[in-house]
């Protein structure tokens, strides 16, 4: 069986300076079998609602900008697989979360970068779910439960986003070794918790952990973590690492 993963995909600039995250993933695809599809939530696509991507030949998106053109020169043209879309869709309402297909979505740089670090020829399937951010936390949890069948069949389940995400405060110039105390405690509370399995706690993480807003301004990018965490068995820690000061870069491992 797959385990699930929750990866802090860190700056698009990732694609090109993989730094100590780049190894990390590639090793931790190396350890697995080669999944036969992979759904993966991302920080990249907010909804009102949930939704399935069906889009059989997503384009890259470089959905960001002010970067160099190497890195717009980038693609991911891994297929998409749309009858994994639609039984990602029955698990889901089955489950009681109605969700509906998608067939125009890109792969946005939450799914295309960090999965060109693990599997750079682009030959497996991907398939997307979003993430209807207001529902919070809870949500998502029940997301990643509904799909956590799937790891049986072969697919690997990722959650793409970051253990910390406030870009105002990060050091362009800070090296791998500084890290922010306030971003330090928040990340550690998170490991902590979740090595307890304390649910309660991590649902109700921004008015019970330390630094919770300054962390997370908005909370888009953590809650990919409640769909790995969700669709996976006993946490581990794959990888850690800060850069620029504040932004997290770990990687955890359910199951």
């Amino acid at each position: 069986m797959f385990p699930s993963l929750f990866i802090s995909h860190g700056s698009p600039m990732l694609a090109l300076e993989p730094g100590a995250s780049g190894p990390a993933l590639a090793r931790i695809a190396a350890g697995m079998p080669r999944p036969r599809a992979i759904v993966i939530v991302s920080a990249h696509w907010e909804s009102q609602e949930l939704l399935v991507n069906a889009n059989p030949r997503p384009e890259t998106w470089h959905d960001f900008g002010g970067f160099p053109p190497e890195l717009f020169a980038v693609q991911y043209p891994a297929p998409g697989l749309p009858e994994l879309s639609s039984e990602v869709v029955e698990l889901l309402t089955k489950a009681g979360l109605p969700a509906r297909l998608n067939s125009q979505r890109p792969f946005d740089h939450g799914v295309w970068v960090p999965l060109s670090l693990m599997y750079p020829q682009a030959d497996i399937p991907v398939v997307q779910v979003s993430l209807p951010s207001r529902q919070g936390p809870a949500l998502q949890s029940l997301v990643g439960k509904a799909l956590a069948s799937l790891r049986e069949e072969g697919v690997l389940l990722i959650g793409s986003g970051s253990i910390t995400h406030n870009l105002r405060e990060l050091d362009w110039q800070a090296g791998p070794e500084s890290i922010e105390p306030w971003a330090g405690e928040f990340r550690d509370w998170f490991v902590e918790k979740l090595g307890a399995d304390d649910e309660t706690s991590l649902h109700d993480y921004r008015r019970r952990a330390p630094n919770a807003v300054r962390n997370h301004p908005s909370d888009e990018h953590l809650l990919p973590l409640y769909f790995a965490r969700g669709a996976g068995g006993e946490f581990s820690i794959a990888h850690q690492g800060f850069t620029m000061g504040a932004l997290g870069m770990d990687i955890y491992r359910f199951g």
